[in-house]
């Protein structure tokens, strides 16, 4: 008789069973601890940015920060900056001659972002702008101001 034809015993299957089970646990154990050591949660973009010295943005200029998706304007009053994301479905608007326009839903916005036109709930959202202890002005994207809120320099 082969050993091909020989069947296997309970008690054997079971021993082979538990055999396997720990080694599989064994396996996954290891796994997991090859993971360990990197983090489980990436870190995000940051909401705040540096636009440069007040010296690098000329007085009476506009700068539209694509990447961030900001418009930073300077006048004689100081520096101001305005989120291009549309209030009514996040997509991005064009400067227009007019102001702001939405090119997905078509919401219409002036030059200090209030809605004129459009399915927008609400104008385009004034961001903070304040400075560092080295001299650099800085945006937070996360922060609301009050409309026509600007940076004094």
């Amino acid at each position: 008789m082969s050993n091909s034809n020989k069947k296997i015993t309970r008690r054997d299957f079971l021993g082979l069973s538990a055999l396997w089970t720990c080694l599989a646990a064994w396996f996954f154990t290891f796994l997991g601890l090859l993971k360990f050591p990197k983090p489980a949660l990436l870190p995000d973009v940051s909401n705040v940015f540096k636009i440069g010295r007040p010296d690098d943005i000329p007085i009476d200029s506009e700068k539209i920060y694509d990447d961030k998706k900001v418009l930073i304007v300077r006048d004689n009053e100081g520096v101001s900056a305005v989120s291009l994301i549309c209030t009514h479905l996040g997509c991005i608007v064009s400067k227009s001659k007019d102001g702001f326009s939405c090119p997905c839903h078509g919401s219409k916005f002036d030059t200090n972002g209030d809605v004129i036109a459009g399915p927008a709930p609400r104008g385009l959202s004034w961001l903070e702008v304040s400075q560092l202890p080295s001299g650099k002005l800085v945006v937070n994207a996360g922060k609301r101001v009050p409309e026509g809120t600007k940076f004094v320099v």
